[in-house]
C-alpha cells in the first residue's frame, strides 16, 4: 500500500496542506479575514466571490469558471448503505454552513469561492435501481496499477477553493460530520496550473507536460445541456456522471523528446494549444488535413486524434483535471458527462493507440453519479434515496 493512499490522523493531515503543490504553499497564507491588521492593509486581496452551493446543479463542475486553484478529493464508504440518506442531508446542510461562513468549523477562516461537490458511488446507486445512470463499475484498462482501496468507492467529496489553507478544514469539518459511518480510502490534494484562455469565458490550465489541458469540453449551455447534465430519470435529474482517475506521469521520459516530438505526441503545439493542423487554440483539429507528401498534420497516434469525440463517435466531456506532486508527478484527471460510454468508449480506444498513454499510469479509479443540486426543501440525494 502506499503511504500516500493510506488514512493519516486528523492532526496530521490538518498539518498536510504542503502536499498541495508549490503553488498552495505560495498562496496558502492566512485569510484576510483573520489576519488581526486586517484593517490597516491596504494591500489585502479582495475576497473571492461566493458560488452558491443550492440550485438545480451542484456548484464546483461548471462553476466557478475558471476552476478555482486548489483541489481536495476525499474518496469514502459507507459502513452501512442504510445510512446513506440521512448522512448525505447532513453533509449537505454541513456544505450550506461552510460556504455561507457561518460554521465555527471553519476557525474564523472566510470561505471565498469554496465549493464542495458530492458524489455516490455504483454500489449505492444499483441498491436504488440497477438501470439508473450511474449504477455500473468502471471496467479495466491498460497501464493500470491500482491497488484494491484505490478502486472504485460509494462517496465522492471535491473540495475547491483558491484558497489552500481551506481545504483540509472543509475536510476534517465534513469528516467530523460524517462520524463513523464513513470509512475513507484514499484522498488526493491538486492544483492548477496558470490558466490560458481559450475562448470567451473559457480557460484552461497547463499541466505538467507544459500542454493546455481540457480545451475540448461542452462550454455552451446548450452544449452542456446535450453532454453533461442528465436529464432524467426524474432521481438523477440535474446530476451528473464523474470519472476521478489519478495517473502517475514519466516527466524525464517526455522531457527528453523533442519540442516536435511532445507536439506530436498531444497533436497540439506546446506554446500556444492550436493544433497542428492550424487554427486557434478555440479550433478543433483538422483530421483529414495532411502534409504535401501525404502525411496526416495531426499524426495517427496523436491525443488530439485518438481522444477525439467525433472519431470515437462519444459526446464531450468536461475535464476539471488537477496537477499533483505526491505520491508522484501526475495527473488527477476529472471529467463529467451524462454517458458514461463518453468516457469509456474514449480510453478503449486511446488504449488501441495514444501515443500519450505511454508515458502514464494509472494509481486510482472510480467512477460517481454526482447527485442534483439541493436546496432546504430539497436536502441533498432525497431525490435518490426516498
Amino acid at each position: 500500500m502506499r503511504k500516500a493512499d493510506s488514512r493519516p490522523s486528523r492532526r496530521a493531515f490538518l498539518g498536510a496542506t504542503g502536499t498541495v503543490t508549490a503553488a498552495g504553499l505560495a498562496a496558502g497564507c492566512q485569510s484576510p479575514s483573520a489576519r488581526p491588521d486586517r484593517a490597516d492593509r491596504s494591500d489585502a486581496p479582495a475576497p473571492a466571490p461566493s458560488v452558491s452551493p443550492t440550485g438545480r446543479y451542484q456548484a464546483g463542475i461548471t462553476l466557478p469558471q475558471p476552476a478555482q486553484r486548489h483541489l481536495l478529493a476525499v474518496v469514502a464508504d459507507l459502513v452501512d448503505p442504510k445510512s446513506v440518506r440521512p448522512l448525505l442531508a447532513e453533509l449537505g446542510e454541513a456544505v450550506r454552513t461552510l460556504t455561507k461562513g457561518t460554521d465555527a468549523r471553519l476557525m474564523g477562516l472566510e470561505p471565498g469561492d469554496l465549493t464542495v461537490t458530492i458524489g455516490v458511488g455504483p454500489r449505492l446507486v444499483r441498491k436504488v435501481d440497477p438501470t439508473l445512470p450511474g449504477a455500473k463499475d468502471l471496467p479495466r484498462f491498460s497501464r493500470e496499477q491500482i491497488s484494491p482501496h484505490a478502486r472504485g468507492g460509494d462517496l465522492l467529496i471535491q473540495i475547491c477553493a483558491n484558497d489552500a489553507v481551506l481545504l483540509p478544514v472543509v475536510a476534517a469539518a465534513l469528516l467530523e460530520q460524517a462520524g463513523d459511518r464513513i470509512h475513507e480510502r484514499w484522498r488526493q490534494s491538486a492544483g492548477r496550473g496558470a490558466n490560458v484562455p481559450v475562448e470567451k469565458g473559457v480557460a484552461a490550465p497547463r499541466n505538467l507536460f507544459g500542454f493546455v489541458d481540457g480545451i475540448v469540453g461542452p462550454h455552451t449551455k446548450a452544449e452542456q445541456e446535450r453532454h453533461l447534465w442528465l436529464a432524467g430519470p426524474a432521481p438523477v435529474a440535474g446530476g451528473t456522471l464523474a470519472v476521478l482517475r489519478r495517473m502517475e506521469l514519466d516527466l524525464p521520459r517526455f522531457a527528453k523528446l523533442s519540442v516536435a516530438e511532445q507536439e506530436a505526441v498531444f497533436g497540439r503545439r506546446r506554446d500556444t494549444g492550436v493544433p497542428l493542423s492550424g487554427g486557434t487554440i478555440a479550433s478543433g483539429p483538422d483530421l483529414g488535413a495532411k502534409t504535401p507528401d501525404g502525411r496526416y498534420l495531426v499524426p495517427a497516434d496523436a491525443h488530439a486524434r485518438r481522444a477525439h469525440s467525433t472519431a470515437v463517435g462519444v459526446g464531450l466531456m468536461l475535464r476539471r483535471s488537477y496537477s499533483i506532486d505526491a505520491p508522484a508527478p501526475g495527473l488527477l484527471f476529472i471529467s463529467f458527462q451524462n454517458d458514461i460510454r463518453t468516457f469509456t468508449n474514449t480510453l478503449t480506444r486511446m488504449d488501441n493507440s495514444d501515443a500519450l498513454l505511454e508515458f502514464t499510469t494509472t494509481t486510482a479509479s472510480a467512477t460517481f453519479l454526482i447527485l442534483p443540486g439541493f436546496d432546504e426543501e430539497h436536502p441533498l440525494g432525497s431525490r435518490l434515496f426516498r
